[in-house]
């Protein structure tokens, strides 16, 4: 009782404020509404780099995704193209994010060298053009809902690879 009687002298007290901080607009018509850039990856697929590639070690073509978006319980194809613009050594690393709505389901950083055996490469991986064409058995026990995907590689040397987002990657129940 006293918490709510507290409460509402507070808001009696502001009252006033409050009055004159509406009569303030900040969102009048002459100010310029915040633009957010974005850099999708060319393809079949839902992904945007985090930031302008321009200077990024890897310069990524396209990258493709079939089906898109991807099914619980199907296998999802996986073509890309690109090039190496330096040669990628051991050391190079990997943060990755899953999340699942709020939820951070992953948040790690791995080896980036130990991660591409996963999809049939080795390191070093040389300087040049490159494909990957790789296939994933999904499991059918995805949870329904939307999942953000965040990876940002940089090589031994601290410079960039490539930094990838997969915003609203949804899988719907029922497949």
């Amino acid at each position: 009782m006293k918490l709510l009687s507290s409460t509402a002298a507070l808001l009696v007290c502001l009252g006033p404020l409050s009055a004159s901080a509406r009569s303030i607009s900040f969102f009048d018509s002459t100010q310029a509404p915040i633009q957010v850039q974005k850099y999708p990856v060319e393809g079949d697929n839902p992904l945007e780099y985090c930031a302008n590639p321009a200077g990024n070690i890897l310069e990524i073509k396209s990258v493709d995704l079939s089906p898109d978006p991807p099914l619980p319980g199907q296998t999802l194809t996986i073509n890309a193209s690109g090039i190496l613009n330096d040669r990628v050594e051991e050391g190079a690393t990997v943060a990755l994010e899953v999340k699942y709505g709020l939820i951070t389901l992953i948040r790690q950083t791995a080896d980036l060298c130990e991660q591409i055996k996963n999809v049939d490469l080795e390191c070093p991986l040389e300087k040049g053009e490159m494909t990957l064409t790789k296939q994933v058995d999904l499991p059918s026990h995805i949870p329904p809902g939307r999942y953000n995907v965040h990876a940002d590689v940089y090589s031994k040397d601290g410079r960039r690879i490539t930094c990838l987002d997969g915003h609203n990657i949804e899988f719907k129940a029922g497949f």
